[in-house]
């Protein structure tokens, strides 16, 4: 039986990792060439020290859930990545539970879930997920694990590689703090919303888009955390 603190130490490291893989130029498939969480990344995201880190990967690698080498960090074994996104697949349906049975906004849902993902168990999650029909995403864009660990193909981009006067759909928000969702809200940005980049604007760091009749201006930094698809010819 996984505690809730192992739980939440998997699945930082998962997305700790998973975030460095999309981020290189990694072909091989092979788990001792992924990319490994240090452990001052991972009390980062867990914000709590890093020698309660180390104390943790010793115990997680005692367990068959990861690999820890000192000083270069952690990998997660393959009864590691399935925990972790057992737990992935329990947040995010509840998220998406939470928004399309609960009226709940996607800035909002965050913190509930956390609270919620170790409680449950994978029996009433795959009861979720079959009364919402199987979703592949949750009300951010993150892509939902099926049962088996699997999950839908994707086909975004940043926002930031896109040509001028582009159409686009936001298909995934990659930062999901409450602050920029409520900003996004506010600027008529939704999953699903379709909208133009109308310029970017590389000396000033800018782009600018329109979206809903109305157009806005975002920091280039911002606009490269939306994943849009490209949409029209």
């Amino acid at each position: 039986m996984s505690s809730p603190t192992i739980e939440n130490y998997v699945k930082a490291i998962h997305a700790i990792t998973s975030l460095a893989e999309r981020g290189s130029d990694r072909t091989s498939h092979d788990a001792l060439s992924a990319p490994a969480a240090s452990t001052g990344r991972i009390a980062e995201e867990l914000g709590v020290l890093p020698g309660t880190v180390t104390s943790m990967l010793k115990t997680l690698q005692a367990s068959g859930l990861a690999d820890y080498v000192p000083y270069e960090g952690v990998r997660l074994t393959e009864a590691g990545t399935a925990l972790a996104l057992r737990v992935v697949r329990r947040h995010r349906l509840i998220e998406q539970f939470l928004v399309s049975t609960l009226s709940l906004t996607w800035d909002e849902v965050h913190e509930e879930a956390e609270n919620m993902e170790h409680a449950v168990s994978d029996l009433l999650i795959d009861r979720i997920d079959a009364y919402l029909g199987f979703p592949d995403a949750d009300p951010h864009g993150d892509p939902i694990p099926r049962s088996d660990g699997s999950m839908a193909p994707t086909d975004y981009v940043p926002l930031t590689s896109l040509e001028s006067n582009r159409e686009f759909r936001l298909l995934r928000v990659m930062d999901q703090s409450t602050d920029f969702l409520k900003y996004l809200t506010e600027q008529g940005l939704e999953i699903d919303r379709v909208g133009r980049l109308v310029e970017r604007v590389e000396t000033a760091g800018i782009v600018r888009i329109e979206v809903g009749g109305g157009e806005t201006v975002l920091a280039a930094e911002a606009a490269s955390k939306l994943m849009v698809r490209r949409e029209g010819v």
